[in-house]
């Protein structure tokens, strides 16, 4: 009995612990913008055209069931991934903006940031590069 209420105890531990993986906001290794948070959210919600720089800025998201786009819209955009939706469907529908431009992976954001100086994506921390820069981790 008492092994069974060590196991029942560990079992309920494990399903309450959430694991949260770190993402990685990159740009290409020329980019000398800064940036923090709050830019990096104007950027992903099409709310600034551009790196502070004056460049153009073209964010990448990754596939809307990847593990990196739910912790990116949960950590730095503050949004689930209904509200995100729910806020370019407003915006396509207006004509006021439309969403970023979908990857599949952290491999094809790296891919294509490292080749474009204008995009601006985020990988798991695990996948990072030195390809590409690192412009803030979340």
């Amino acid at each position: 009995m008492i092994l069974f209420k060590k196991v029942f105890l560990s079992l309920l531990l494990l399903s309450c612990y959430s694991v949260s993986a770190e993402v990685v906001i990159v740009v290409h290794p020329s980019n000398n913008s800064s940036f923090d948070q709050s830019e990096i959210t104007k950027i992903f919600l099409g709310k600034v055209k551009s790196f502070s720089d004056g460049n153009i800025a073209v964010p990448l998201n990754q596939d809307s069931g990847s593990a990196a786009r739910k912790e990116f819209g949960s950590n730095v955009l503050s949004k689930s991934g209904s509200q995100l939706k729910a806020y370019w469907s407003k915006l396509v529908f207006t004509g006021k903006g439309s969403p970023p431009k979908e990857v599949g992976s952290d491999a094809d954001v790296i891919d294509l940031v490292s080749k474009n100086p204008s995009m601006i994506g985020y990988v798991g921390a695990a996948s990072l590069t030195d390809s590409v820069k690192s412009v803030g981790k979340f």
